[in-house]
């Protein structure tokens, strides 16, 4: 099968869309989540969607697949919350490795079905590994800043586990994504790299952050171009961004980062803002519009959509983005000191 780096030279790739947005539209009730296996488990499970993976996998294979016919070249596997400390809000950090796996072979079972029938456009795997609900460079508590609620080797160890289980379950590319706070995104880096070196394999590495609101700054305070230099020194396939913003609020920020890696370029944003009710009502149209304006300017290489976005979503960008050239990948100058 093609290699990811081959395909990002020829075309602009698209991700899918969201999977919480999708699993929505099935209602699924605190039986459906807890299914035969866990029927007696002591808390509730509702809302853990990670958990779907085992208990509803057909429903993950649906929303893998319109995705795909949507026209996405890559779906995320449904592990945004498969670590064992976000696990630990379910009592169910045990199941950890169990729910990766079964994510990425669900995922690459669909992602193998349709390559198979339009082997000139592959279809990838990316393990989603989320932000975890902790924070390594920041404080919880404001009268104690020195306190940390987790550390950088917990989170270290954590990732591992999650990074192993995906590459065992079929996983073509990881995706850290949703970064709030870079020092947990380097303890992923970290993480994968030491599995890479003990398996001595090389699988591609994508990494989105997170820029929360008008500051145009991550959670833990860094600009879209303080987070791009903090992790240049890890070989990735792409950097870019996802989620909290609309396509038009993003764009200034991949357009200060465009012209300064080498890295590929991507974007996953939200179908605009939260409305009232935390609904997103951006339609497929407006939002394809406010990529367009991307795409015009050379900003990207992998484009999907984040929260509130479907396949109608996905299939509009897809259409878009066939009409396309890549970004080129910029050839950076590196000036060395003098001493």
């Amino acid at each position: 099968m093609q290699d990811i780096r081959e395909a990002l030279k020829e075309r602009i790739l698209v991700l899918d869309g969201a999977m919480g947005t999708m699993l929505q539209r099935y209602k699924f009730t605190e039986e459906d989540f807890r299914g035969e296996r866990f029927k007696d488990f002591p808390i509730p499970l509702q809302g853990n969607n990670d958990l779907l993976s085992i208990t509803q996998p057909k429903a993950i294979k649906e929303v893998h697949a319109k995705y795909f016919e949507a026209g996405a070249d890559i779906v995320e596997t449904n592990t945004f919350s498969g670590t064992t400390i976000a696990m630990a809000d379910y009592q169910m950090e045990d199941l950890v490795y169990e729910l990766n796996y079964e994510s990425a072979k669900i995922a690459k079972e669909v992602a193998d079905e349709f390559t198979k029938k339009e082997p000139n456009k592959p279809r990838f795997v990316a393990g989603s590994i989320g932000p975890t609900n902790r924070t390594a460079s920041m404080s919880p508590d404001v009268n104690d800043p020195g306190y940390r609620a987790v550390t950088f080797d917990e989170l270290r160890i954590a990732y591992k586990q999650q990074v192993e289980a995906l590459m065992d379950g079929g996983a073509d590319i990881l995706l850290v994504e949703t970064v709030f706070d870079t020092l947990n995104a380097k303890a992923a880096l970290f993480a994968i790299e030491e599995v890479k070196d003990e398996r001595n394999l090389d699988i591609p590495i994508m990494l989105s952050g997170t820029i929360t609101d008008a500051s145009g700054r991550t959670l833990s305070g860094q600009t879209a171009e303080a987070f791009l230099i903090s992790v240049s020194h890890i070989p990735l396939l792409s950097v870019g961004f996802n989620c909290a913003l609309g396509a038009n609020l993003l764009q200034p920020h991949l357009e200060a980062i465009a012209n300064k890696t080498d890295f590929a370029i991507s974007a996953h944003p939200n179908a605009g803002l939260p409305n009232a009710f935390g609904e997103y009502d951006e339609t497929p149209e407006e939002m394809g519009e406010q990529i367009e304006a991307y795409l015009k300017k050379n900003l990207i290489n992998i484009i999907g959509g984040c929260c509130g976005t479907t396949p109608e979503h996905i299939k509009v960008i897809a259409d878009i983005a066939a009409k396309y050239q890549p970004r080129e990948a910029v050839t950076l100058n590196v000036v060395k000191e003098s001493h």
